[in-house]
């Protein structure tokens, strides 16, 4: 016999090389992609769950390539990675970024006794670190996280200010896939860091914040 099946259906030989293997941060960059594309409605709920399994079962490249191969590069969807966004406001509303907002490389904050809220649960991580220049008074400024994802504050100078950063037990071999860095200054109010809050369910059962993967 000239090769034998590998376990992704192609043959083996003396000539062939082994198929890269996939690392958990390219399992996450692929389903970043389908979480995408199924909100510009290029999959349905059903094609997004079934290649969502598949991404996070994938074990080499090839298999993840294969899952995004129809689909157009994430800046043509219209959920575009900008380098820098400024948020300036003063004695308003609350600013939020929750749900699947596209997290830039860095985000500047001009704010004025404004609640900011940062939540990074379903936000679409496309690099390794996010810079924050902060120039913030008053209220809280709230940063929402999820395992993998690392906050630094030692850059940030506080004036009548503290941070509060609420940390939850997390698996060691976790990789991080977003270092947030805050630098600048906080004047009065507060910084907290924490995870996702419970769910009334969530917290009846105490199960935790993060959905687990079954193998």
């Amino acid at each position: 016999m000239s090769g034998e099946i590998s376990p992704t259906g192609k043959r083996s030989g003396p000539s062939s090389s082994p198929e890269l293997r996939a690392s958990h941060a390219d399992r996450d960059r692929v389903v970043d992609v389908l979480r995408i594309a199924a909100g510009d409605g290029l999959l349905t709920a059903d094609e997004l769950d079934e290649r969502l399994e598949a991404a996070l079962s994938a074990r080499t490249l090839s298999e993840l390539t294969a899952l995004t191969a129809d689909l157009p590069p994430v800046g043509a969807t219209g959920a575009e990675v900008k380098d820098v966004v400024r948020i300036e406001q003063v004695h308003s509303g609350a600013v939020q970024r929750v749900g699947r907002w596209v997290v830039p490389r860095r985000l500047e904050l001009a704010v004025t006794y404004c609640e900011v809220t940062l939540d990074f649960t379903d936000a679409v991580i496309t690099h390794d670190t996010l810079r924050i220049d902060v120039g913030m008074t008053g209220k809280t400024l709230t940063l929402v996280t999820r395992p993998g994802i690392v906050v630094d504050t030692d850059g940030l100078q506080l004036v009548h200010s503290r941070v509060k950063h609420h940390r939850t037990p997390t698996n060691p071999d976790t990789p991080v896939t977003l270092r947030v860095e805050l630098v600048g200054q906080k004047a009065h109010g507060r910084v907290v860091v924490r995870p996702p809050r419970r769910t009334f369910g969530q917290w009846l059962l105490r199960r935790p914040t993060s959905p687990s993967v079954s193998a």
